[in-house]
């Protein structure tokens, strides 16, 4: 509890709460904060870097095309350079691998050269699988291509099945709070 309170603290948790407002995810319902928090929780499990988590917060903003292009005159005022540096890679990362792309092998896979970048990457990942699992598996139409994909971040991320259990059940006993 004292590190959600210290998250509220941040600039760019109050940042991204106010961009995303009272929005809710399409097919679920779930607020889109959620996946901050619990991106924020699962970076203080790996023990991330504050610029780890402070991108985390900010990396929806310019996630995708259409959103880089509609936030492109975002008030980034007060934002360390580092932060917004790892909020770059991380997009230009995370986007060369998306779910409707093939790949031969997880070598196909690029990692970030910044630990920071491969952090978020993780609570990215986990948390996304998490709520996929939990919403959309067996009923999502691309449900045996997008649980394919997560599970090729999470090797080449090095995540085991076990870890991700545990942090899944540890989202769980948080939610429960």
């Amino acid at each position: 509890m004292y590190l959600f309170y210290t998250y509220l603290m941040m600039k760019e948790y109050q940042m991204i709460k106010k961009y995303y407002d009272s929005g809710t995810t399409r097919r679920s319902g779930i607020k889109l904060i959620n996946h901050i928090d619990e991106g924020l929780i699962i970076l203080d499990k790996i023990e991330a870097s504050d610029i780890a988590k402070r991108a985390y917060c900010l990396h929806p903003i310019v996630q995708s095309d259409e959103c880089l292009s509609q936030n492109y005159s975002f008030d980034f005022q007060g934002i360390d350079p580092k932060v917004l540096i790892v909020v770059i890679e991380y997009r230009s990362v995370a986007n060369e691998y998306l779910s409707i792309k093939k790949i031969n092998t997880i070598d196909d896979i690029r990692l970030s050269p910044l630990k920071d970048v491969n952090d978020m990457l993780i609570a990215d990942k986990i948390q996304n699988r998490k709520d996929y699992e939990l919403y959309h598996k067996e009923t999502h139409p691309r449900s045996i291509e997008l649980d394919k994909y997560f599970k090729n971040w999470l090797q080449k991320l090095n995540i085991d099945e076990s870890f991700y259990q545990e942090t899944i059940t540890m989202l769980k006993k948080e939610s429960e709070l």
